[in-house]
């Protein structure tokens, strides 16, 4: 009988890796002549590589203190169902990646009904938090990292963790030339390219998005009267695979309200096809061939930091949500570049900071060649050098995603015949 394994993602990067994870295990599967059933909690991407989705991640992705509060009925909800699949399914193995605030529910359920559980991408309790260290000592059987310093964290603390190092950082660059994006989205190939990245999550595009649009008129204003060149600007914006059409219609009309005469491209975070990785038109794409790009706390300041590409990052959250943080959280940085290389390497506008006339000053200096351009570029090679571990490989066969399946099926294959008899749905 084929084996069940649960894998559940909560956001865009962490669902770009859940996608990835079922590939690599349906593949490792094949070559031994098995299969498995794959279910839980993703997105388009997850199902597309073969995820039986009970809950969509679009429904659970939400942040921030007040946001959560707003969304509590329907996260609940969606909670008590993956609950019950998880109970109806019984899996054999269970891979959570990122996404705390649920997966460490999840993970108490799956720990007492008896299913060994990775956790993949760990959360910043090296930040704050760091309570929870005791329910990741009580549910978590495997802690798999992607940035070096958690792993001495976690070990530190008693927990059985290991640095496989990070995804993205063994991706391919994206294989589309700069004339055949140009093509597709619109663009002139002969103009400058700035990227804005306002985050994945709907909350964090209205937070983000308008302060970023004020500053990229100023900074196309500014060079109307520097050079003369007018439109000498055009910009990409990536929409996340994890938005609801609902949601991309919002941002299409914020963008047609705030843009003046700007030429503001949006474009979907991933191929016609639903593939990622080198060959996706989306984020990845826009950080390569953009100049420079001004990018929301997150994930994607690690996409930029990895493709090299210079960028400042901003960020916005309500006034109580930060206030908590500011009293909780303990990082000398807030941008995981900055953290990984252990100083001020990229530019950090966080809540009041965060204004367009800064904006402007930050990422103008890293637009023409010259030292602080390539001062950047430097220190984001030595980054992307920090983040690997072991030979790169971008089919999975080893890298980041390999080790989470080989570790993944090791847990699979301690479990007994008639533990994995009871993971098929009946």
């Amino acid at each position: 009988m084929s084996p069940t394994i649960f894998i559940s993602a909560g956001e865009a990067s962490g669902e770009h890796y859940g996608a990835l994870l079922v590939e690599a295990l349906k593949l490792r599967l094949a070559e031994t002549g098995r299969t498995a059933r794959f279910f839980g909690m993703g997105g388009t991407r997850m199902q597309a590589a073969g995820l039986e989705s009970v809950v969509r991640s679009e429904e659970m992705a939400v942040m921030g203190i007040t946001e959560v509060v707003r969304h509590l009925p329907r996260i609940y909800r969606e909670f008590r169902r993956l609950k019950q699949a998880v109970r109806e399914w019984r899996p054999s193995v269970a891979v959570l990646i990122d996404f705390p605030d649920i997966h460490f529910r999840l993970a108490e359920e799956l720990h007492r009904l008896g299913i060994p559980v990775i956790f993949f991408v760990s959360p910043q309790l090296w930040a704050w938090k760091k309570h929870r260290i005791k329910l990741v000592r009580k549910y978590i059987d495997r802690m798999l990292v992607i940035f070096p310093f958690e792993e001495a964290f976690y070990r530190e603390h008693g927990v059985k963790a290991e640095f496989v190092g990070h995804p993205l950082a063994e991706a391919g660059l994206p294989t589309i030339g700069r004339e055949e994006f140009a093509a597709d989205h619109g663009l002139d190939p002969a103009k400058t390219w700035i990227g804005l990245l306002p985050g994945s999550r709907a909350k964090e595009i209205r937070d983000n998005l308008p302060e970023m649009l004020t500053a990229a008129r100023d900074l196309a204003a500014r060079s109307d009267l520097d050079t003369r060149e007018p439109d000498a600007y055009e910009f990409i914006l990536p929409l996340a695979p994890t938005l609801t059409a609902i949601q991309r219609c919002a941002v299409k009309e914020m963008v047609n309200q705030l843009r003046g005469n700007l030429t503001i491209r949006l474009i979907d975070d991933m191929s016609a096809e639903g593939a990622v990785g080198p060959t996706a038109g989306g984020a990845r794409a826009v950080l390569f061939h953009a100049r420079a790009s001004v990018v929301a706390s997150g994930t994607a300041t690690v996409e930029a930091a990895l493709i090299g590409n210079p960028f400042v990052v901003v960020y916005r959250v309500s006034p109580v949500t930060y206030a908590i943080a500011k009293r909780v959280v303990k990082v000398p940085h807030v941008a995981m570049a900055n953290l990984i290389a252990g100083k001020r390497v990229v530019p950090e506008l966080i809540q009041n900071e965060f204004t367009a006339s800064n904006i402007v000053r930050q990422l103008q200096p890293l637009l023409p060649d010259g030292p602080p351009r390539q001062s950047m570029m430097k220190e984001l090679a030595a980054i992307r050098g920090l983040l690997r571990a072991g030979v790169p490989d971008v089919n999975h066969k080893s890298g980041a995603i390999g080790r989470v399946a080989d570790i993944t099926l090791d847990l699979l294959d301690t479990a007994s015949p008639t533990e994995i008899a009871q993971t098929v749905h009946s």
